[in-house]
């Protein structure tokens, strides 16, 4: 049974592979199970249809960055919370690139159930996000849900803004540290200054 379900984790690892390399809607189920070495009687006995597969990969993202987070609650960090953040982010990004991309590129091929499904994980992951950075006192609940949801946009899909540049890793973590801290400080309140420009 073990050894079954270690074959089962290595196929899902290879479709994460062929679906963020040729993309969701590029994929049929035949190519599917024949990629993974499987018939497609086999493949639909784990999965009812390529939706499934692709909800359970976005789920183990979600639980990922909700992992990380608790991890960093934990901690109970005060001074240096938000390097914290952006740097377990960053490591985040360097061992999952391949389920960023598919989150950020192929959630809307998901049936609506599936997506309502992965907007109430994304909705869980921005608040704990919120828990972890605090807000200014007074901002109304809009408010608070449109900051969770910039600083989450802003630390899952800042990585790849410098993959065509030529920097080196060093150089380009520093320049992504310092540009997301400076931004959530700002939309969280703990720069210098966050009141709207006028």
């Amino acid at each position: 049974m073990a050894e079954r379900c270690s074959r089962f984790a290595q196929s899902r690892d290879k479709a994460l592979e062929l679906f963020a390399s040729k993309g969701f809607g590029q994929v049929g189920m035949r190519e599917l199970a024949s990629h993974l070495g499987l018939t497609p009687g086999s493949l639909y006995h784990h999965y009812p249809s390529k939706q499934h597969l692709l909800l359970d990969l976005i789920e183990e993202f979600f639980d990922e960055l909700q992992g990380t987070l608790k991890r960093l609650q934990r901690r109970k960090l005060q001074d240096g919370c938000l390097v914290a953040l952006i740097r377990a982010h960053l490591k985040l990004h360097r061992e999952l690139p391949r389920h960023f991309r598919l989150v950020e590129r192929d959630s809307g091929c998901l049936n609506p159930d599936q997506q309502l499904r992965v907007e109430q994980l994304r909705a869980g992951y921005e608040q704990q996000l919120l828990q972890l950075l605090g807000t200014p006192a007074g901002q109304g609940e809009a408010t608070r849900r449109a900051t969770a949801h910039a600083v989450a946009n802003l630390l899952n899909t800042a990585p790849s803004w410098f993959q065509e540049q030529p920097l080196g890793e060093r150089e380009r973590e520093a320049l992504l540290e310092n540009l997301l801290s400076g931004a959530i400080e700002r939309l969280v309140g703990t720069g210098p200054s966050h009141s709207a420009v006028a």
